[in-house]
């Protein structure tokens, strides 16, 4: 048996809010109205309700929903450099334009990214103040997911807000998960979004949705992004399904995020205290982190099968190897965590740190 079929005999996992299967869609339109009218073309009450609903809530004047965040933020920075007549934007190095997106960015638009910061360390207003390039936009990811979610303080935030504002540079938010940090900064999704010029946000990371993202900014942006929206093909005959979706589901989990902080931090202290075992951060400063092994991947597969047998909690799916005795995976807490007993949770840490040391 390999690790992801004993995973899915497992009575609780710890991550995420449950399997992505057709319950997801069934339980979002279970109390839906039948003779509720769908949209056409981006239009009609059931989106644009909801993209009224997304700019309150990100306190910005506008905002559209997109089938996808990748579509949605390659289309803003594009506005952005035209409006300055400058084709370079600035972001981390493993920022998910420059990592997963097959150069979407160079190819569709031509636009060169200015990589900031080192690729294990925050952007910070040093690395901004430091650049050699004029840029159009600077985009930062709050959390940085590919380096444990790790995000910069809020008094940076508002430093490099004001620096870029003073210097005509364009601030952009991939706030994928933008939910999720609320509680560490102790701030509203509108105060932290009242720091960027244009922002994103996900409705499958965090709350579990099946798709799409809505993009916020004042109220010309947004017209122009519609634009460029249909020049993608991105303007669908209908997107209530995912909208319907998105909504149930931010009502549903938006409002958890404290909850789900609060697991991460107990669920990385257990982490930490078993030999071997590291969570980046140390500390989260969201719902999401990484556990790091100093083991290989290998022997921790065979431990954490044997350990999912015998308890019936899987902690992860998969193991990402980095190195011939290490490796690591993300965990990212949803509703699951607060189904499983403490008793029982606290037994699978004893019991994982007792099969490392033997």
């Amino acid at each position: 048996m390999n690790l992801l079929e004993a995973f899915k005999q497992t009575k609780f996992q710890l991550s995420g809010h449950g399997n992505r299967n057709i319950k997801v869609l069934k339980d979002a339109f279970e109390q839906m109205d039948e003779q509720q009218e769908s949209d056409m073309y981006g239009s009609g009450k059931i989106i644009e309700e909801f993209q009224d609903k997304l700019a309150s809530y990100l306190g910005k004047e506008s905002a559209v929903f997109f089938p996808s965040g990748t579509m949605a933020q390659q289309i803003a920075l594009r506005i952005w450099c035209d409006r300055k007549g400058l084709k370079k934007v600035a972001y981390h190095p493993l920022s998910h334009l420059e990592i997963h997106e097959e150069d979407g960015l160079k190819k569709i638009h031509h636009i060169e990214p200015v990589l900031l910061a080192d690729k294990n360390s925050v952007i910070e207003l040093e690395d901004i103040v430091g650049m050699d390039e004029d840029v159009s936009c600077i985009l930062l990811e709050l959390p940085q997911r590919e380096i444990g979610g790790q995000l910069p303080s809020y008094e940076t935030l508002e430093s490099i807000s004001t620096y870029c504002r003073e210097k005509g540079i364009k601030l952009h938010l991939d706030g994928a998960r933008l939910y999720e940090i609320t509680p560490y900064y102790k701030k509203t999704a509108a105060e932290i979004s009242s720091l960027f010029d244009s922002v994103y946000v996900s409705f499958y990371k965090g709350i579990g949705g099946i798709a799409g993202a809505i993009l916020a900014g004042e109220k010309d942006f947004i017209e122009e992004s519609k634009s460029w929206k249909r020049r993608y093909g991105g303007d669908l005959i209908s997107l209530y399904p995912y909208i319907v979706s998105a909504d149930y589901y931010f009502d549903k989990r938006s409002q958890n995020m404290d909850e789900y902080y609060e697991g991460a931090k107990t669920l990385a202290r257990l982490f930490n205290e078993c030999e071997g075992i590291s969570t980046l951060p140390l500390e989260p400063v969201s719902n999401m982190f990484h556990v790091h092994f100093n083991h290989s991947k290998e022997k921790m597969e065979q431990i954490l099968i044997q350990l999912y047998e015998e308890t019936g909690i899987g902690l992860t799916h998969y193991l990402n190897k980095t190195g011939e005795h290490s490796c690591y995976y993300e965990v990212s807490v949803g509703d699951r965590l607060a189904a499983i007993p403490i008793e029982e949770l606290r037994n699978v840490f004893n019991l994982l740190n007792e099969e490392i040391k033997k």
